[in-house]
């Protein structure tokens, strides 16, 4: 089994940020979260990485309550990649893809000729090879985030979250970043904005609104132009080709348009 949320809901400040929120991704498929800014995407991938506490509902992971696993082990299998991550040290790549090996070394802390080979492979499968010794503060956007997600395969985790791992990246490196996803032994869940993208290579779906789950499905039955425009507050006309959605969205109508 691989983690699910149970009627979830979660509290911040004395606002209502989810609202009996209930998923379950199915092991080794690839699970999107969409919805618009503020419907607590984010806010569910951190209770599902165990970075905070529901309040109300539960989280099981293989059929065990969240709170029944340890920290170690959680970071052994639950690999989380941020939508912005910054630091004060200025790390070079090699040494940022190394810290996913944290939680798999030994009481000293060393590393040996496996870790290394781990960090090679995760700098090659996300373009990065070569520019291992490049420095964090000197990179792109994109290039931070290629980075990230090296560090996350060098987790070698079981579970593979993301927050908007398209952002600052490039259409080709957009579409090179979710293939590689979808090939992973892993259970992936990725929160997305690109409808397109998400009903390219998303298993299934699930769509928020107000901290509430208004839609879950296989992308072809979940992006439908109803859907769209109610959600996102667009018009679109939504076509399938082999079984794929494509979502065209159209201008608004003057009426529509907001002062």
């Amino acid at each position: 089994m691989s983690p699910t949320a149970r009627e979830v809901s979660w509290t911040a400040g004395g606002a209502l940020i989810l609202d009996g929120v209930s998923l379950r991704a199915e092991p080794g498929s690839t699970l999107g979260l969409l919805g618009p800014n503020g419907s607590g995407k984010s806010s569910l991938l951190r209770l599902l990485a165990g970075l905070r506490r529901p309040s109300a509902g539960a989280i099981d992971i293989d059929g065990q309550a969240m709170a029944a696993w340890s920290r170690r082990e959680l970071a052994r299998r639950i690999a989380v990649v941020e939508q912005q991550v910054s630091t004060e040290v200025d790390l070079t790549v090699a040494e940022v893809v190394a810290l996913g090996r944290t939680p798999h070394r030994g009481g000293w802390g060393g590393s040996g000729p496996e870790d290394a080979e781990i960090i090679a492979r995760a700098l090659a499968r996300t373009g990065l090879d070569g520019l291992g010794h490049r420095r964090w503060h000197g990179l792109s956007g994109g290039e931070r985030q290629r980075a990230q997600i090296a560090r996350a395969l060098a987790q070698e985790p079981v579970e593979l979250l993301l927050d908007e791992p398209t952002n600052h990246l490039d259409v080709a490196h957009q579409l090179e970043l979710l293939a590689l996803v979808r090939e992973l032994p892993v259970t992936a869940v990725i929160a997305l904005h690109d409808l397109n993208l998400a009903g390219m290579f998303c298993d299934e779906l699930v769509v928020l609104a107000g901290g509430r789950v208004v839609a879950a499905g296989a992308p072809r039955d979940v992006l439908t132009a109803d859907l769209v425009g109610e959600v996102y507050g667009v018009r679109c006309e939504v076509s399938a080709v082999d079984g794929i959605p494509h979502v065209r969205f159209m201008p608004p109508d003057r009426g529509d348009v907001r002062p």
